[in-house]
């Protein structure tokens, strides 16, 4: 997923979290006493796509007929507006129920006091128990994975025959051939763009994997300025090899979702997306996508991939209503009447018997997911929350590379003030 620059919005307006101490709890959003019909209201917040959105009223609905005497507001927003929104209502002690957050929210919530803690209150036995620690912090399970995915490759086959080139052998190749391959494919005179390329923090973490490093190493960052500088003469290559758009048009690119994208709009050959949007990918584009392990750096052991939550359902510390907040979650993770609706929308299912049961309606594209990630999974490393201040990474790391590829700063500058603003966003 292209993250939004609003998440240091988010960061600031959270910051304003630690006046819940001296303010009175009113409600978590709930509206309090129970409504006149005798039920409990509880504010389910999320955010997504308009699909996304028809998809989880259906399942409020089922979750309302079995059980009668809850309401679930849902709260929808769109991402460009979700985390401002959540901020400010958790600030003002006011949270939804049951929120949605992705993995760099993690630590900056449960730290401040914001989250529930829901050991023991969400059935579990049946999760993935690895994905399922990725929620913890200190011992405390604060959310619940959604579901999993994977930072891939995506490629798109109709282009690459197209061009006159084959798919990859993804378990060997290399970060050079793959440049070398998307600088062929643009060469042709296809109308096709061999890659694109964007500044997801997951990419750096995977390249810095294979090299024997970690992008956080506790609240400082473990990679080194040759490894970020190594990582941008990948984008540097692509560039000047007409592999990629030039700078300015992949920064275009790069601010919009995979609908918009040149893999979305069949303008390009392969990039870098989560499994779980290969849905996306497909339907915009029309054609049929397929996933493929990121390439190597030359001399890796390891790949360096990650199995990682699509996001987390948490609930607020203040809700008035927490078992039926915890009721609503149980549901939406291990009821397969709530998987049956959702399918892969916000991954696939940690909970091996609800995949089990879902796993035959399952869409082809979403066979196709599943097939990969279950091929790839014992390659794929563990993943743990962030620090606190993760949530400023993507605009850290964008900034600084932006400012790389246009010329404004040498790579070393911009390597040293890249690890500076991320070792100092992350310190607290």
């Amino acid at each position: 997923m292209k993250f939004s620059s609003r998440t240091t919005t988010w960061t600031v307006a959270l910051l304003s979290v630690v006046v819940m101490t001296t303010a009175s709890a009113c409600g978590g959003g709930s509206g309090g006493d129970p409504a006149e019909n005798g039920k409990v209201s509880i504010v389910f917040a999320y955010w997504g796509s308009d699909a996304r959105q028809k998809l989880t009223e259906e399942v409020i609905k089922k979750f309302e007929a079995k059980n009668p005497t809850i309401d679930v507001e849902g709260d929808f927003s769109s991402w460009d507006s979700y985390y401002e929104k959540i901020a400010t209502k958790v600030a003002a002690n006011d949270a939804p129920d049951v929120m949605s957050i992705e993995i760099r929210g993690l630590s900056e919530y449960a730290g401040r006091g914001a989250l529930a803690d829901l050991s023991g209150k969400v059935p579990a036995a049946d999760l993935d128990q690895q994905v399922l620690a990725s929620g913890q912090i200190k011992g405390k399970q604060y959310a619940v994975p959604t579901g999993v995915n994977a930072f891939s490759m995506v490629a798109n086959p109709a282009a690459l025959e197209k061009a006159k080139k084959e798919l990859p052998e993804d378990t060997s190749w290399t970060w050079d051939q793959w440049a070398g391959l998307a600088k062929e494919i643009s060469a042709t005179g296809s109308g096709v763009t061999g890659a694109e390329y964007n500044f997801n923090p997951a990419f750096l973490q995977i390249y810095a994997a294979q090299r024997g490093e970690k992008f956080y190493d506790g609240n400082k960052i473990g990679m080194s300025a040759e490894t970020v500088k190594s990582w941008w003469a990948i984008h540097q290559k692509l560039i000047e090899t007409k592999g990629s758009p030039d700078a300015a048009k992949s920064a275009e690119i790069g601010s919009t979702g995979p609908e918009q994208s040149l893999l979305g709009t069949n303008a390009g050959a392969m990039g870098m997306w989560w499994s779980n949007q290969l849905n996306a990918l497909t339907k915009s584009s029309g054609q049929e996508m397929t996933l493929l392990r990121m390439p190597k750096a030359e001399g890796a052991t390891t790949g360096g991939m990650f199995l990682q939550p699509a996001m987390f359902y948490t609930a607020s510390a203040k809700s008035e209503h927490p078992a039926e907040a915890a009721k609503l979650i149980d549901f939406l993770v291990n009821d397969p009447d709530a998987a049956a609706t959702l399918l892969s929308d916000r991954g696939l299912p940690t909970n091996a018997k609800v995949l089990a049961a879902v796993k035959d309606k399952l869409p082809a594209v979403d066979q196709k997911t599943l097939t990969f990630i279950e091929e790839v999974k014992s390659e794929l490393s563990p993943i743990q929350a962030p620090p606190k201040g993760a949530l400023e990474m993507e605009d850290i790391l964008q900034r600084n590379s932006e400012e790389v590829l246009f010329g404004k700063a040498t790579p070393d500058a911009a390597a040293q003030k890249f690890l500076s603003e991320a070792n100092a966003a992350i310190a607290g």
